[in-house]
């Protein structure tokens, strides 16, 4: 059974540099999102972040994440097997979003 999992990261940076830092630095929350072996990531980037979808040995996770002045919003839908791991894969992804948006 799918699962939802939301992940709301505060910053200081403005929703143009929380973006931009978000889009150099995906690769890092694909890899969180997905453990990145054999999966095939699609992204759309909009003005307000992005919407992406992974496929990889049967599983498909889909989700969006939106860039505000104060926060970015990580929403993804976790199926099967990565549902059951959801806690500690909201937690990877969470280090790694904070990682990229801290005040350097």
């Amino acid at each position: 059974m799918a699962r939802p999992v939301t992940i709301t990261l505060t910053h200081d940076l403005g929703k143009a540099e929380a973006k931009d830092r978000l889009q150099k630095g995906f690769d890092q929350i694909k890899n969180a999102l997905s453990g990145g072996k054999f999966v095939k990531f699609e992204e759309v980037w909009t003005e307000d972040g992005v919407q992406f979808r992974a496929k990889g040995l049967g599983q498909n996770i889909t989700g969006h994440i939106e860039c505000w002045d104060q926060y970015v919003q990580i929403e993804a839908t976790l199926p099967g097997i990565l549902a059951r791991l959801a806690e500690t894969i909201a937690g990877q992804v969470e280090k790694k979003g904070q990682l990229l948006l801290e005040k350097k």
